[in-house]
């Protein structure tokens, strides 16, 4: 063997021919089973492979690989891992002259079919696929970065050698699973078939450029929907958990993008198989957004969202068509509810990962998905319409509610911009109890920045506020310019979510901590006077009961107030107050505890049906309020005003009650008419009648102004063309007069000051003045 290899170093053009002599007899010796002698030949052959590196080499490769493939098509075992380690060692050669014309097609599909070894030996099995996988990785380190080379990144390559792979990593998995004792596998699982293909992967994976990421991922999809593996998704998530983590961090949205188009796909797919999908996204969109995820953020969200409504669709109809034949895959109605509860878990997740920025467009795009009824955004119709509406409004502010679970932002203004509070708090006037809550929970969560929310779980009246330790911070410019932008938005949608019937325990709770967290993270003096003004409307409404509201929600509103001003009495610390607060909540304990929370806000709650005969001691007075922060430096004349919130468009659009039985007013009408006149009109009391009787009026006038305009049209569409040109030259007659009129007023010249004096020829004529010293009628304007 020395004197071969200084020979061929020698004389390195006879390499070729050394190479056809040891590859003829190669052959010769399978042929006649004397494999001592292959395996010599064999090691010849490697020995001078490792030594020569001369440019004639290209000829004696191809003599190498010819034996290699001659090894590999052999039957016997022992014969393809000689074959399998000598191309390996080949693989880690690096040539100085590139290759036009190799091709490694054999190779692929060789080593693809040996990954897949059924050998009925099982240690000969392991060996055969470990050799398998070793071709495959030599195959890949040989071509990979020699753009000269057969290019393995095309699909007929990959869709081999990927498989290949995966299905050495799932088998493994269930070899491992059976496996005695994990203290004896240490050795072995160096050694594994799993390990090996994992760690071919993962090189693989990393060496793809951006144009070849597709070609490498399509094929793990297709392996995992043709052995159904998205079901129990454990291996689904393990093989994109390690292509995550091997790809380069630049093309990790690319990974993202293939899967959001795998998803849409299998859109008619069985639930469970999209549920499998959609958690592979949450945990490859959370690794991914560690790094680069680029244009696919408002992507990803519109497809997951697409999928939502599509799955409330399937849920509604029964089937992927929209109507149920014969041959129609029924739907699973349990199923469809678990792809959207893991639908809306991932947008959660992968949102969380998002900055600040980033994720307040994910919420502003996610409000503009919900159908809520306005002027611009016409809901869908039929009880079909409603019920597609309403679970399309739950599914989305339920991934709105997600995204904005800790969500932290210092300026409110960004947090909530105009066109998002809008829409959201249109949802909190909607007849439905869950969406209503939805809408609260999802201002809680924005509003939280420090961290108190779970301190308001539970509605009290404690006597000492410190045992909660609030985080308490001053309340910032930008906190105030929001709250003077926006609060009576918010108030008045607090106090119309007050009066609602179908409110609940849950309602009151998230009304307390809402009301709780503005007056920690929001307010300042204004703010907490127009909060006590609120909630003292509130008290009045359970009070006066104009609503007709069932005894629980009269007993809760009562209870509500009583425990949010015991909150604000004790965080603004004025003594008086504290003590006026207190001596009504002991009033209320000894007289009518059913009015306080602890024995409202319970899972039997103790009610008094005699709710009329409440006397004014039980109640928080406005007057003796106002008295006792006004000595503080607050705002006395306001905090004597009632809170009177202001209709709009919305209440009616969102299915309100009629005005009259809304809300009752007191109108204060102001004479402006002369400036001197300081004197007021006393105030006018509008009541349910004259607001009836308005409205009653107003339809009057409608209907008759319709009826006119119906004579005029059918008048022009019946007379004859002689009397429609009196009436019209008569109009106009009448028109032209009038304008006569009005300028023989402006234009004919004022008297002359001296009166008149006489022309040469005797008649009288207008004394000439200057245009400076004219008065002109009060009609003129310059």
């Amino acid at each position: 063997m020395e004197k071969l290899t200084f020979y061929a170093l020698s004389a390195p053009e006879k390499l070729d021919r050394i190479g056809a002599y040891l590859s003829e007899r190669l052959i010769r010796d399978v042929g006649r089973h004397r494999y001592g002698y292959v395996c010599i030949a064999m090691e010849a052959l490697d020995q001078l492979l490792m030594a020569c590196h001369c440019q004639s080499i290209n000829l004696f490769v191809e003599s190498f690989l010819k034996m290699v493939a001659k090894l590999l098509e052999s039957e016997k075992p022992n014969l393809q891992i000689l074959g399998t380690n000598s191309f390996v060692k080949f693989a880690n050669i690096e040539e100085d002259t590139p290759s036009y014309h190799r091709s490694y097609d054999f190779f692929v599909s060789r080593f693809s079919e040996m990954c897949h070894s059924s050998h009925d030996d099982l240690e000969i099995k392991t060996k055969i696929r470990m050799s398998g996988i070793k071709g495959l990785q030599g195959v890949v380190r040989k071509t990979v970065n020699d753009e000269l080379q057969a290019n393995i990144w095309d699909p007929q390559h990959m869709d081999k050698i990927v498989p290949s792979l995966l299905f050495n990593l799932q088998h493994v998995e269930e070899a491992e699973s059976r496996s005695p004792s994990p203290l004896q596998a240490t050795e072995k699982e160096k050694e594994s078939p799993a390990e090996l293909a994992e760690r071919c992967l993962r090189e693989l994976l990393g060496r793809a450029a951006y144009g070849n990421i597709k070609n490498a991922i399509k094929p793990v999809l297709i392996h995992l929907d043709n052995h159904s593996l998205w079901e129990p998704k454990v291996f689904a998530i393990r093989c994109f958990k390690i292509i995550m983590y091997s790809v380069q961090p630049q093309h990790s949205h690319l990974v993202i993008q293939q899967l959001l188009s795998h998803l849409d796909a299998n859109s008619r797919s069985a639930a469970t198989v999209r549920a499998g999908i959609v958690e592979v996204l949450s945990e490859a969109a959370v690794i991914a957004a560690t790094g680069s995820v680029g244009p696919t953020v408002l992507e990803m969200f519109n497809t997951l969202l697409r999928q939502l409504r599509l799955s409330i669709d399937y849920a509604l109809t029964g089937s992927y068509d929209g109507a149920v034949s014969v041959g129609t895959k029924i739907i699973k109605e349990h199923e469809e509810r678990m792809f959207q509860e893991a639908v809306i878990k991932t947008t959660g997740s992968f949102a969380s990962t998002l900055p600040t920025y980033q994720r307040s467009e994910v919420m502003l795009f996610i409000m503009s998905k919900v159908p809520l009824p306005s002027l611009h955004h016409p809901m869908e119709t039929g009880k079909t319409g409603e019920n597609r509406n309403r679970l399309t409004q739950i599914m989305l502010l339920k991934s709105l509610l997600q995204v904005s679970t800790g969500f932290q932002c210092s300026n409110m203004l960004t947090a909530l911009p105009s066109s998002f509070l809008d829409r959201l708090l249109s949802a909190a006037l909607m007849e439905d109890a869950e969406i209503r809550l939805f809408v609260l929970e999802i201002l809680i969560s924005f509003i939280d920045r420090h961290g108190n929310r779970h301190k308001f779980s539970t509605i009290s009246t404690l006597s000492d506020i410190s045992i909660l330790k609030l985080k308490v911070d001053k309340c910032s410019r930008q906190d105030t310019v929001f709250m003077k932008k926006h609060s009576q938005q918010l108030y008045r949608h607090i106090y119309m979510s007050c009066k609602e019937e179908t409110n609940v325990q849950k309602h009151y709770e998230a009304l307390y901590s809402m009301l709780a967290l503005i007056s920690i993270e929001l307010a300042n003096e204004e703010v907490v006077v127009d909060l006590i003004r609120l909630v003292l409307a509130v008290q009045e409404v359970a009070h006066i009961n104009e609503e007709n509201l069932p005894v629980y929600n009269r007993c809760a509103l009562y209870a509500l107030g009583a425990a949010y001003l015991n909150l604000i009495s004790q965080l603004t610390a004025v003594p008086a107050f504290c003590q006026h607060i207190h001596e009504v909540i002991e009033t209320r304990q000894k007289e009518a505890p059913y009015l306080l929370p602890e024995d409202v806000f319970v899972e039997r709650p103790r009610l008094s049906q005699n709710l009329d005969q409440v006397v004014i001691e039980l109640l928080f007075r406005q007057s003796k309020i106002s008295e006792v922060l006004g000595g503080s430096g607050y705002n006395s004349d306001r905090l004597c005003t009632p809170y009177i919130p202001q209709l709009t468009d919305e209440d009616r659009l969102s299915k309100r009650k009629s005005i009259g039985e809304t809300i009752s007013l007191q109108v204060e009408v102001e004479s402006r008419n002369s400036p001197e006149k300081e004197e007021r009109v006393p105030a006018e009391e509008i009541t349910y009648e004259t607001l009836k009787k308005a409205i009653v009026d107003s339809v009057a006038v409608e209907e008759q102004e319709r009826e006119r305009r119906r004579q005029v049209v059918e008048k022009f569409q019946k007379a004859p063309f002689e009397e429609i040109a009196a009436h019209c030259g008569a109009r106009a007659s009448l028109l032209q007069s009038k304008l006569n009129q009005i300028f023989e007023i402006t234009i004919r010249p004022p008297p002359s000051p001296s009166g008149t004096i006489t022309a040469a020829y005797g008649q009288p004529q207008n004394h000439s003045i200057p245009v400076y010293e004219m008065k002109f009628p009060d009609l003129c304007v310059y």
